[in-house]
């Protein structure tokens, strides 16, 4: 196969984001810690490992890391439920098949997170294959998730999907281009200059030009 698409999952297909980021200040206040919702905005698209010292410092990741991760584990259960797909998310999985390309969802969510998603999306059918949390030590922006998903379906070149600077970083470290969109909050001029070659308001208006992005790899 010669271009394989890896899509990041939570911001960029389905509307995760914000979810995301009331659970884990809510998960803060249980262990006594209160950290600004927009500070914690500005970190999700990291994995919960490398989260919590990004956010609220190495002390409270020593001491309360784990308590803080599971404390975010039950906080986002009842929100799953209120997560979507974002318009067009599954249009452009189905104009990345039909174009010919391989598809590997390189989430660094949950595995029960992952699978929920799959269902939201319509895409186990679509998907040559996707990663969750438990492939890797370390999540982004580490680029450990993007290596794990790239063996899932050989190909000569590969192009990441991504919604925040983390993504870009991390597929940046493997050299990988990345086409950022604006669905996770982070500005185009954020994202260009984490490396996005690209930036798209929304999965419809990626998948309009995905042929002439194509060409970028």
């Amino acid at each position: 196969m010669d271009t394989v698409v890896l899509a990041d999952v939570d911001g960029t297909l389905v509307d995760s984001n914000y979810h995301h980021a009331v659970a884990w200040f809510r998960a803060f206040r249980e262990v006594g810690v209160t950290v600004p919702i927009w500070r914690i905005h500005r970190a999700i698209g990291m994995g919960g490992d490398q989260l919590v010292e990004a956010v609220a410092g190495e002390r409270v990741e020593l001491v309360h890391g784990d308590d803080v991760r599971a404390a975010w584990a039950e906080q986002v259960k009842p929100l799953l439920g209120e997560i979507v797909p974002l318009t067009g998310a599954r249009d452009l999985l189905v104009e990345v098949k039909r174009l010919g390309c391989g598809l590997v969802l390189a989430s660094s969510g949950k595995p029960e997170h992952v699978d929920h998603y799959l269902n939201l999306l319509g895409a186990r059918d679509l998907a040559d294959g996707w990663t969750t949390s438990e492939d890797v030590d370390a999540t982004k922006p580490a680029p450990d998730l993007l290596g794990v998903a790239l063996h899932k379906v050989p190909a000569e070149r590969a192009l990441a999907l991504g919604d925040s600077v983390w993504d870009c970083e991390a597929a940046g470290k493997l050299g990988i281009p990345t086409v950022g969109l604006r669905t996770g909050g982070f500005g185009e001029a954020e994202l260009r200059d984490a490396g996005a070659v690209r930036v798209y308001e929304d999965p419809s208006s990626l998948r309009a030009e995905l042929r002439d992005v194509l060409e970028l790899v």
